[in-house]
């Protein structure tokens, strides 16, 4: 009699041990479906406005030509990622001076310009052009009150060409 109840007891624990571990199982896998599913969204995201940038330079335009007639003249980039890296590169043969980058990751990340990160004292520029779609009420939130001039979306200009 001894034996069936430990028998049962090791049993019942078994399966309880198991069902723990599955439930933990099935909110890993789905916190990771999650989060796959977040970086495809953010990807998509970024290549829908890669592709309006294509289409605005098929049409003879860039957005230097946005940040012209809006009287801008000296900007930082926020993001200094590939999208980053090359809306820089698009501003280098044109009257719009890049003075630096913002990003969280400066101290990794190598540019032709000094990038600092969002938390160090950010120099006056004309507007900041944030190339991290994906988080820009974030930014926008973080950097309204370190610096007074326009916080603009590089999607909202593409668009606006």
């Amino acid at each position: 009699m001894k034996k069936q109840v430990i028998s049962a007891l090791s049993g019942l624990t078994g399966v309880a041990v198991g069902f723990i571990a599955a439930a933990a199982l099935g909110k890993t896998s789905n916190a990771e479906a999650n989060k796959e599913k977040a970086r495809s969204e953010k990807h998509f995201a970024m290549f829908l406005m890669m592709n309006r940038w294509v289409q605005v330079r098929q049409r003879g335009k860039s957005p230097a030509d946005y940040l012209k007639e809006q009287n801008y003249r000296t900007v930082a980039i926020y993001g200094m990622s590939y999208i980053g890296e090359r809306l820089l590169e698009e501003l280098k043969d044109s009257e719009i001076k890049a003075a630096y980058g913002i990003d969280r990751n400066a101290e990794s990340l190598y540019a032709d310009i000094e990038i600092v990160t969002p938390e160090e004292a950010l120099e006056e520029v004309d507007a900041v052009i944030v190339t991290s779609i994906f988080f820009m009420d974030e930014i926008r939130r973080d950097l309204s009150g370190k610096i007074s001039c326009p916080i603009l979306s590089l999607e909202d200009i593409l668009y606006e060409i």
